[in-house]
């Protein structure tokens, strides 16, 4: 998570909690902690909600699907956010720790492969992301995959990745590894926007993260299944119908069904005015909106 969001996340749960103070109302806070991917529109959920219903206070933090999770487990959260399923290890922890884990869909999101902008390379398979990442690939060179990046010297491929507590690191390697190893010398980086960052500064790089941290300054591989085969690029549109290879669900995790003040927020999350809030932030929502 980003300085700048821990800021605005801790101004507003001060503020609020300092009104709350003042004013003689006692107001509630939930916790939500996890996904970097899901990071920027939880933010903007906590910040809408506060018009919603002012006497509830949303303290958002990230750190990663794993660290939410872990929390979840820990019993310190109220709801974590996970941009990956929870794990049959994960969810037997929790339930030995007296925890009940449920599942709630509250999105979906293309995983977007980031060139560099002077990157001739416009497709890319998923049996070719594999040869690139995984451990033994021989995709050592952009020549390798039949071009020249301006540039980078030597053509070496610099792989940009995740750290392992993350939820999109984990769902890559799933889906496009096999669940086998990655590539040693891969660049792990702790948040999405830092991936883009890299690649956008890289001629060499190659780096995978949600759809909503592409930005104009670099560029965006059109995925296909198969080598050779049609691809399909990323969007709101191609995550939502499955048409993308590498589309994914996104989550949000509490401690049995949620009632009360955190029901009430996630039914909300739910509704067409948080759907259209992860709408607006580049995810494709988890039911059919009409948005203004």
């Amino acid at each position: 998570m980003s300085s700048r969001s821990s800021l605005i996340a801790l101004l507003i749960a001060s503020t609020a909690l300092a009104s709350a103070c003042g004013g003689g109302e006692q107001r509630q806070v939930i916790q939500n902690k996890g996904s970097d991917t899901l990071v920027n529109v939880a933010q903007a959920w906590a910040e809408a909600y506060q018009t919603v219903n002012p006497t509830v206070v949303v303290a958002v933090s990230g750190g990663g699907s794993g660290t939410g999770i872990a929390s979840l487990i820990n019993g310190t959260v109220d709801i974590a956010n996970a941009s990956r399923a929870i794990k049959d290890k994960e969810l037997k922890l929790a339930q030995d720790n007296g925890q009940d884990p449920k599942q709630h869909v509250v999105g979906f999101d293309a995983l977007a492969v980031f060139l560099h902008a002077d990157n001739p390379l416009d497709e890319i398979s998923i049996e070719q992301l594999a040869d690139i990442y995984g451990d033994g690939g021989t995709s050592l060179l952009w020549t390798d995959l039949g071009v020249e990046v301006p540039g980078c010297q030597g053509q070496e491929i610099v792989v940009v990745s995740r750290q392992n507590n993350s939820g999109t690191y984990a769902y890559f390697r799933e889906a496009v590894l096999g669940k086998a190893d990655f590539k040693l010398g891969t660049r792990d980086m702790h948040g999405s926007k830092d991936v883009v960052d890299l690649v956008e500064k890289t001629p060499c790089a190659i780096g995978y993260s949600g759809l909503a941290y592409a930005t104009d300054h670099v560029k965006l591989g059109c995925v296909a299944q198969e080598t050779g085969g049609a691809c399909t690029n990323p969007s709101v549109e191609t995550a939502l119908d499955g048409s993308y290879p590498i589309a994914r669900p996104l989550f949000m995790y509490t401690n049995g069904e949620p009632t009360g003040f955190v029901g009430d927020y996630l039914n909300w999350i739910k509704s067409d005015e948080g759907q259209c809030i992860i709408l607006d932030k580049g995810y494709a929502p988890a039911t059919e909106v009409s948005c203004g």
